[in-house]
């Protein structure tokens, strides 16, 4: 545990009293013995209406506060989520008796999926959580290993992205729990409280916690490193609480056997009180749920937790759009299959949607194969239905009166990355930006339209023939599945100024779902379409549309594509006239480039001459008739240069 730099100017850190906040009067923390949460445990195992609890959940949430004594007068309260009621009590818990999110949500557009076919077991996403049968739990089924793992990642990440001032001050805003299973707990607890909200909060506090010698054996450094949350989730319930009083009572040793007021004491003493300031949060756990429709008791806890979740204010650091974003799409994958709006299938439709298992055999029961622009396709297929409940159930989740295409495509697109989330690696940015731009175009909500397993090149070539044969369904099929292969490829980009530059004209800056309707507009556009698709599964360069047949340009680059399809989408695929798009000054700036390339050229062949008479040793002079017409009108060229430019600068 690293020392506390403390300025000069500072004063010393106080023990603060947790009840009134007071920094005048002395305060000691106090860890009471077990048999004094024996009338919390009794008030909490009390039948009343919108209260469910598992004894083990009991028995945490009482080990966990500070003055349990407090927890036998509390009255709980309701918070209302879109499907019903959640009760939830807040009292002042130990931090060390709490853990953080198995998952954090803030983190889920960095995660791997199941869905990608590279992503291996140790790196992928966790199974989001179910609901238990009878109690107010989420259930955790992956493995604890994975589980542990993947919650000692989330707290580190997100110690190092939202540090939290703790220490010199208590935490005052309230961290939400919520009980949690483990099913496959092994030689671990199978129960904890654990955390939906506050995550930053709580490694903030720990981060002044050293992991205890007993649970990492002899610390190879002098100071031993910060405590993990797998430490703790390790501990039986009774070895946990024993923790926090042992790490209490030592920091008051080291508060008194820190005397003096010399840099290295303060710093000791400041460095307890830090930690003791640390010890303990506000809580508010979520003890129960009533849902609208009493046929679905706790089925739908888990949405119902969540959105709690992105309703609160989480104050510091809010969530990136693409976190949102997936948050959102889950919540609402979740509640079309609670709603039975998922059709048949409904268990291997959510699968699908949601990226976090293999997909392998979910497509085959769709009768997909597991192609990752297949399910990108099936997945903006299933969220611009019509459906009058599927609408209604969306825009709910985004918070909107009505369901608009920003909205469905943001869903769409991260659904859909969920399928190149390893494999992409670091790529994943531009090609998350070039689909936020907007992936669909109205004709996918206006029309009915379905995923057809075009797994091969035949099956292209025969959505091709029906999409020029007038088939609308089969015409948006190939645009989808031809936006996702070039986006991802790197060949259709997020809208910017540099296409303009690369073919001399104005082209299409709008988000690639329309440039692709345009696309499809177009003669050519379908044949380039469908080729892009065979060609960048195979692994090769998409072909151009050039001379009435499809080429493969030389030395084109993803913007070089790019730029010519924004080009096509706005003029078509033989534009007339270079320029004639173009602003009046960029015209006139691209006449001063061709007049300047024309002369690089001129020096060059002028060179060249100079060149070969000293190689043949010739030393006769030109003759003024055979390069008069050139001298003049270079002459010419000088004039009108010093008629239009500036005085050449002095010096």
């Amino acid at each position: 545990m690293s020392t506390i730099e403390i300025p000069d100017d500072l004063p010393d850190i106080q023990v603060i009293d947790i009840r009134s906040g007071d920094r005048s009067m002395p305060f000691e923390h106090r860890v009471v013995p077990v048999s004094q949460t024996a009338k919390a445990i009794k008030a909490l195992a009390k039948d009343r209406p919108g209260v469910q609890l598992t004894d083990d959940a009991i028995l945490r949430i009482a080990y966990s506060a500070v003055e349990p004594d407090l927890l036998a007068d509390l009255r709980p309260e309701l918070r209302r989520v879109e499907t019903g009621w959640l009760t939830v009590i807040n009292y002042r818990a130990y931090t060390l008796m709490l853990s953080p999110a198995v998952e954090n949500d803030r983190l889920l557009d960095e995660a791997h999926y199941a869905a990608d076919p590279d992503t291996v077991a140790q790196q992928q996403v966790l199974s989001m959580p179910t609901a238990h049968e009878t109690d107010a739990a989420l259930v955790y089924t992956d493995p604890m290993d994975a589980l542990l793992d993947a919650v000692d990642r989330a707290s580190k990440k997100v110690k190092e992205q939202n540090k939290q001032e703790v220490g010199r001050r208590i935490v005052e805003r309230a961290l939400t729990a919520v009980p949690v299973v483990f099913l496959n707990s092994e030689r671990y607890p199978a129960v904890d409280l654990g955390l939906v909200d506050g995550n930053s909060r709580w490694a903030s506090c720990t981060a002044h916690v050293p992991a205890p010698t007993g649970l990492i054996g002899p610390a190879k450094d002098k100071e031993r490193p910060s405590l993990l949350p797998s430490h703790l989730m390790s501990l039986p319930l009774t070895d946990r609480r024993s923790l926090v009083r042992e790490v209490i009572k030592k920091a008051y040793r080291d508060i008194k056997a820190a005397t003096g007021t010399s840099k290295a004491a303060r710093a000791k003493r400041d460095q307890a009180a830090a930690l003791l300031n640390a010890m303990t949060v506000p809580v508010e756990v979520v003890i129960g749920y009533t849902d609208d429709d009493p046929s679905m008791g706790m089925q739908r806890f888990p949405a119902a937790v969540r959105s709690l979740l992105m309703r609160m204010n989480i104050g510091v650091k809010v969530f990136a759009d693409a976190s949102k974003h997936g948050i959102t799409a889950e919540e609402t994958v979740t509640a079309l299959f609670d709603e039975g709006e998922l059709g048949e299938n409904a268990q291997a439709v959510k699968d699908v949607l949601l990226g976090r298992v293999d997909i392998t055999d979910p497509m085959k029961t769709l009768s997909l194969s597991a192609l990752r622009d297949l399910r990108f396709a099936f997945i903006a297929q299933q969220l611009t239905r019509k459906e009058p409940r599927l609408n209604a159930i969306t825009a709910a989740k985004l918070d909107k009166r009505s369901l608009q295409l920003a909205g469905r495509s943001g869903l769409v697109t991260e659904l859909g990355l969920r399928s190149y989330s390893t494999s992409l690696g670091e790529g994943i940015k531009p090609v998350r930006t070039a689909l936020e731009s907007g992936c669909l175009w109205k004709d996918l909500v206006d029309h009915e339209w379905t995923v057809d397993n075009v797994d091969n090149d035949e099956a292209v070539d025969d959505l091709l023939q029906r999409a020029d044969n007038g088939d609308i369904p089969a015409k948006l099929l190939l645009g989808v599945l031809a936006m996702v292969a070039l986006v991802t490829s790197g060949n259709l980009l997020a809208p910017g100024g540099s296409a303009e530059q690369i073919v001399n004209h104005t082209v299409s800056r709008t988000g690639v779902g329309t440039v692709i309707k345009a696309i499809l507009e177009r003669k050519e556009g379908p044949q380039v379409l469908a080729d892009a698709i065979k060609r960048i599964r195979g692994g090769l360069s998409p072909r151009w549309w050039a001379d009435g047949r499809l080429v493969e340009p030389d030395d084109w680059k993803g913007s070089d594509f790019n730029a010519h399809l924004r080009l096509a989408a706005l003029h078509g695929f033989n534009p007339e006239g270079e320029t004639s798009g173009l602003s009046g000054t960029a015209r006139e700036e691209k006449a001063l480039t061709n007049f300047q390339a024309s002369l690089t050229g001129a020096t060059n062949h002028l060179d060249d001459l100079v060149k070969l008479r000293k190689d043949n040793g010739t030393t006769d002079q030109l003759s003024w008739t055979a390069i008069e017409a050139s001298v003049k009108q270079l002459r010419r060229m000088s004039r009108i240069l010093d008629r239009i430019s500036e005085e050449e600068p002095l010096g």
